[in-house]
Order: structure tokens, then C-alpha cells, then sequence
């Protein structure tokens, strides 16, 4: 099942007020923080080892995500300022929290939530299911496996999370009009979903067409310029804005290099 899409708007920014507790799942160490807004937020912070490219990667799947139909928590900007490690006593937090000073993002927080288990969990809607692994293999998120599924069911419904493995491109930027052609779909084989899901050329066909410039552009735009530090290969933040939309596209261009493969992959795990 999908959900009516909503148009991304500009990322939203809050302030941290108070840092709640480290979530130890996963290497980047995500923490909760409460905002002046009242909110809690799992934040995943710009000065883990993974880097600020995780922050981007973050966004723009998860947002690519919404505007598919697909749930993900509200994703948010979150400024911390140096304070905010005074009070922590644990010295990898506080290290974290001070090299993590400015902007990091956010998803909100989801009280209650369990993690998607498709084994005692309600089988997932054979077209819900191809959407997402259809959006996992737009984005090259490998990060969506039976041990680490980065699925909650909250209230009943699926909800997707973790998306900062996705676009590893990002991390060296070499030849990326030739990677993005390239099919990538054996990091999909592992997919949790994958069993459930219905054809992903007819998602494929439903879902390519949300995917428009004027999305891509908007979502790139959102991007803060601190976390598009100068790039050894493709150059400063403008010139980054203008490679992750030209790798998007290229990867949107019919056929979409992923699906056939993907869908054979489908075909021989429901098998």
C-alpha cells in the first residue's frame, strides 16, 4: 500500500535543546534529541565517521520516498551549538556531539515503533513491497536487508528509515554517468522485500513518472551548502548540486538500468 505523495517542502530547521540518549545500533552512532520545538528527533549527526554525505543521502531518499507514497518520518534539520556536550559524560558522545556543532538532520521520532519482522509481521502488499525495493535500487541503497530491514511498523503501518547508505556515489564521484547506468542490483538480492513484491517494471511504470526534474531539483536545492564541503573531484557546493541531479537523471532514463534485473531476481526469490 502507498500513500498520497506530498510535495517536499523546503527543510525545515530546529534547534536542539537537550541530547537524550545514543541509539548504539548501526556505526554512526544516531542519537535522540529533544528540540525547541517540543519534538524528539533521532539525529544522525555530520561529525560521525561516515561524514556529512550520510545527511545528504538521508534526504534526499527519504524525500524521494515521500514523494513516491511511501511513509518516512518527518525529516528536519537540527542545529546544535557547542553546549549542548557540556553535560554529557561519556567521552565518544561528547567528542561526537562537539565535532557535530551546526546543522545535522533529523527524522522524527517515532514512540513505540517496532522494527518490521517478516516473520511474525502481516506479509507487506505486493505492490508496496516493489515500490520500496524499486526506490532502493533508484538510489543504491544496499541497507535494507532481513537483519537490518530499516522498517518500523508504527500504528499499524510501515514506516521507512535509514536511508544513508544509499547514493554511495557520493563518496569518491568516480565516472558517475557510467554507474548510474549500471544495473547495481546484486546489493539488492539480500532485500528484505524482495520476496513479497509484486513486478517492478509495473512499479517501474507507476512510479518513474513522480520522480520529475522539478522534484530532483527542489530536494538538491534543500541541501545545506556545510554539508557540500569542497570535492576533490567534482568541486564546490553549486558544482555537487549539479552532479547528484545529473546522476538522478541519468539513472531515470529509460529503461531504468535496475529493473529488469531486479525483477529477475524477484522472480527467481518467489520461486
Amino acid at each position: 500500500m502507498t500513500y498520497p505523495a506530498t510535495a517536499p517542502a523546503t527543510m525545515r530547521s530546529v534547534r536542539a535543546t537537550r541530547y537524550v540518549t545514543a541509539f548504539r545500533e548501526g556505526g554512526s552512532l544516531p542519537g535522540l534529541v529533544e528540540a525547541d520545538d517540543d519534538g524528539l528527533y533521532v539525529v544522525k549527526f555530520r561529525g560521525a565517521g561516515q561524514g556529512p554525505r550520510v545527511l545528504v543521502a538521508e534526504w534526499l531518499a527519504g524525500e524521494i520516498g515521500r514523494a513516491l507514497g511511501l511513509l518516512v518520518p518527518d525529516l528536519v534539520a537540527v542545529d546544535l551549538e557547542a553546549g549542548i556536550a557540556d553535560s554529557e559524560p561519556h567521552q565518544e558522545i561528547h567528542d561526537l556531539l562537539v565535532a557535530s556543532v551546526g546543522r545535522n538532520i533529523g527524522l522524527d521520532f517515532l514512540p513505540g515503533s517496532m522494527t518490521f519482522n517478516p516473520v511474525v509481521d502481516t506479509l507487506p502488499d505486493p505492490d508496496w513491497a516493489a515500490a520500496v525495493v524499486w526506490l532502493d535500487g533508484l538510489m543504491t541503497n544496499p541497507d535494507r536487508s532481513p537483519k537490518n530491514p530499516n522498517l518500523l511498523v508504527w500504528h499499524g503501518r510501515p514506516w521507512l528509515i535509514d536511508h544513508g547508505a544509499a547514493l554511495y556515489i557520493h563518496h569518491t564521484w568516480r565516472d558517475p554517468d557510467a554507474h548510474a547506468r549500471r544495473p547495481h542490483a546484486e546489493r539488492l538480492a539480500d532485500h528484505v522485500l524482495l520476496p513479497f513484491a509484486a513486478s517492478i517494471e509495473a512499479a517501474d511504470e507507476r512510479l518513474a513518472p513522480l520522480v520529475t526534474d522539478e522534484l530532483l531539483a527542489g530536494l538538491v536545492a534543500a541541501v545545506p551548502d556545510d554539508w557540500l564541503a569542497p570535492d576533490p573531484v567534482i568541486g564546490d557546493a553549486a558544482a555537487q548540486r549539479r552532479a547528484y541531479i545529473a546522476y538522478l537523471r541519468r539513472r531515470l532514463e529509460a529503461p531504468r538500468p535496475f529493473v529488469e534485473p531486479v525483477d529477475q531476481m524477484r522472480a527467481a526469490a518467489a520461486a
